[in-house]
């Protein structure tokens, strides 16, 4: 895809937190994190569910970033009532354990329900009870060692008929909706996103049946796209 007109700052960070701040002395381990991207097909073409981040932040005032964050120890206890399919889970194995790779999952759901009011699952009182099986693996991306504040973020793909609910911002992100993928190649984006843009461009130009087949990697430090070893 091609580069925004104006641009943040390249040290985005995939998890959706404030990463700003002096250079650490010594590696920052990464944070775990997963973000979801829910796309639908319109008659005007595909639509990505994203949000802006408040425009008075000191990191990336502005920027569109897709519903995500850090896991949660809480994540590892959610209880779905549909699980992983096997290649999503498998995938997700790849740099994760069996019971970190299902909190991921829920971490992407759960941030798109506190982000966005919608619910990939149901809603049994307050308790949210994740379907994680309409989710599918995109890539992975590690943020540079340099910066003082690091994430390991998955990105997970889902349909948005498979949601429910109306759009409601919780005040994390501001002008949540869906965007045009041609009208996201003239918004502000961070270079990550914009790497994970393309990356979801080229899965979605597959056939369903190829998506599952093609070969995975993981963005590396800055835009390294390293092929990933098989689980």
């Amino acid at each position: 895809m091609t580069d925004a007109p104006t641009r943040p700052r390249a040290d985005d960070n995939p998890g959706g937190a404030d990463a700003g701040g002096r250079r650490p002395k010594r590696a920052v381990r990464p944070r775990d994190a997963a973000s979801l991207i829910l796309w639908r097909e319109t008659p005007k073409g595909i639509e990505i569910l994203m949000g802006r981040r408040h425009r008075n932040l000191r990191f990336m005032p502005g920027v569109l970033v897709f519903p995500g964050g850090r896991v949660d120890p809480d994540d590892h206890s959610a209880s779905p009532v549909a699980d992983l399919t096997e290649e999503t889970r498998r995938k997700l194995e790849i740099s994760a354990t069996p019971a970190r790779a299902r909190a991921l999952a829920y971490c992407a759901i759960r941030e798109l329900h506190e982000e966005a009011g919608l619910v990939l699952g149901r809603m049994e009182g307050e308790v949210l009870r994740p379907d994680f099986a309409p989710l599918r693996y995109l890539t992975r991306a590690i943020t540079p060692t340099r910066m003082p504040i690091r994430f390991h973020a998955r990105f997970l793909i889902a349909e948005a008929r498979h949601a429910t609910g109306e759009i409601k911002g919780s005040g994390e992100l501001e002008e949540i909706r869906f965007f045009a993928l041609s009208e996201l190649h003239q918004q502000p984006v961070a270079n990550i996103t914009a790497l994970i843009l393309s990356e979801f461009e080229a899965w979605l130009a597959l056939k369903p049946a190829a998506r599952e087949a093609r070969p995975l990697i993981r963005i590396q430090g800055m835009d390294s796209r390293v092929t990933e070893r098989p689980a």
